[in-house]
């Protein structure tokens, strides 16, 4: 099939842009809730539950969780991301959801 390619329509700049301007906007939004917000609800949850962290306080808390975001920790780079990936583990499952729908009356 070499002619393949030349049936998919091109896609509009325009349009393009405009898409990644928004999905960048979401990312970044995202990661500020899970990178910022996140841990305070994590903080607070878990004095709650727990009792006082073992440090001095939040600011060792968030030391500590910067820490292992620099140095390359997955669980804690799966804790910052993870607004970001439920919003689009619950995309795609709508995205499934209509393509598997059928349309009879």
């Amino acid at each position: 099939m070499p002619g393949h390619w030349a049936t998919i329509p091109p896609v509009e700049t325009s349009k393009l842009k405009a898409t990644a301007k928004r999905e960048l906007a979401l990312f970044l939004g995202l990661l500020f809730v899970g990178y910022v917000l996140m841990p305070i609800l994590i903080y607070k949850v878990g004095q709650l539950v727990f009792g006082e962290f073992g440090g001095a306080g939040y600011s060792d808390f968030f030391g500590n969780l910067s820490e292992k975001i620099r140095s390359g920790n997955l669980v804690a780079w799966f804790l910052v991301l993870s607004p970001w990936i439920g919003w689009q583990c619950l995309r795609l499952t709508g995205m499934a959801w209509r393509a598997t729908r059928t349309n009879t009356p």
